[in-house]
This record gives C-alpha cells, structure tokens and sequence, in this order.
C-alpha cells in the first residue's frame, strides 16, 4: 500500500520560501539556500543516498496548484509519474497538452485516493504548504520527510501557518549532516 509523504526543505524557523515569493520569483528571495545541501541533484552516497532511493522516483505526486503553476507544471513531466493538482477551479487549457496532469476539483481526499491508487507500493510525493494542510486536516498525509536548513529566513512563506488543530506526530528517522538536519516523521491517528 502506498504512503503518503510531504517533502520539504524548510528554514529553522519555519519557512518553505523566503520574502517575495511570487510567480516572477518563485520561492521568493533566498530560496535556494534551502536546497543547497541536495548538491547536483545526483544520488548522495551513504544515509542520503538511502533517503534519496525512497523517495526517487515516487509512484505518484500531490501538488498544490500554486506550486505547480509557478513551476509551469514541471513542463508535463516530474520523474514520469502522474501528477495530481487538487483545486478548486480548473485549469488553464495549456494543461491539456501535460497528459501526467490531471487537475482534481473534488477534494484532497480524492486527489490523495486517486494518487495513492496509481502509486501502488510506491510514495505518494506531497508538494505544496496549502496541499500539506489541507492533507493534514483531512487526515489523508502520513509522513513528514522534513530536511531543517540551519538558517533563520525571518520572513517568507511558513510551513505550518495556519492548522485546524494539534497535529501529534511520531519521530521514525533522523539523519543529521552540516548541510541539514532529515527529519522523517510519522503522522499519528
């Protein structure tokens, strides 16, 4: 059965994109401070490596709409796995020509059941701070794979801005490096 995973690189105090995060900056000023310590997108040796083969290539992928348009819907094609977009209108018409990407206008619910379903034993890859909340509030997110930059932004987009209650979760792995501190947690029901 498939998991559910938020991905995210995130600032020590809470932020996923620095200050003037916008479609002509997408993840805002700073941004790639929060991703240096992927390197060159390559498979990183040792317990990177094997945080990477868990999660590359996933069998599915939950995005926020937001995110994916900002990244113009990764061109189509992320890893060639099916995209999922939950929303609240539809898409533009140019989606039509990204045949991985379906837009789902029934709730995160059914873009998570709809993932999980054509993930099969793979993750479904969570993308997105509004996608990861509203997954989180309906109960449809599993795990947490967080990589806590050593960096204070002070400003930006936060992680967790706005939940409908405490959300308890369970530690399952940490792996600690200079570049960042992987944090894999375990949503508990």
């Amino acid at each position: 059965m498939s998991v559910s995973v938020l991905f995210m690189s995130m600032s020590l105090d809470g932020y996923i994109a620095g200050p003037n995060d916008e479609p002509g900056n997408p993840g805002g000023d700073g941004f790639m401070r929060l991703h240096e310590w992927f390197g060159d997108f390559s498979r990183p040796a040792g317990a990177l490596g094997d945080l990477w083969d868990e999660w590359n290539p996933p069998g599915a992928i939950v995005v926020g709409r937001r995110t994916v348009e900002q990244v113009d819907h990764w061109g189509g094609d992320n890893q060639g796995v099916p995209i999922f977009v939950p929303s609240h209108r539809p898409p533009d018409p140019s989606v039509a020509n990204y045949p991985l990407v379906t837009y789902v206008l029934d709730g995160i619910e059914s873009a998570m059941a709809q993932a999980k379903a054509v993930a099969g034993d793979g993750i479904v890859l969570v993308h997105g701070a509004y996608t990861a909340q509203r997954a989180l509030e309906a109960g449809v997110l599993d795990e947490l794979q967080i990589h806590q930059i050593p960096v204070l932004f002070g400003g930006g987009r936060r992680m967790f801005e706005v939940l409908p209650s405490r959300v308890e979760l369970e530690i399952v792995r940490v792996i600690d490096t200079p570049e960042a501190t992987h944090i894999r947690y375990r949503v508990r029901r």
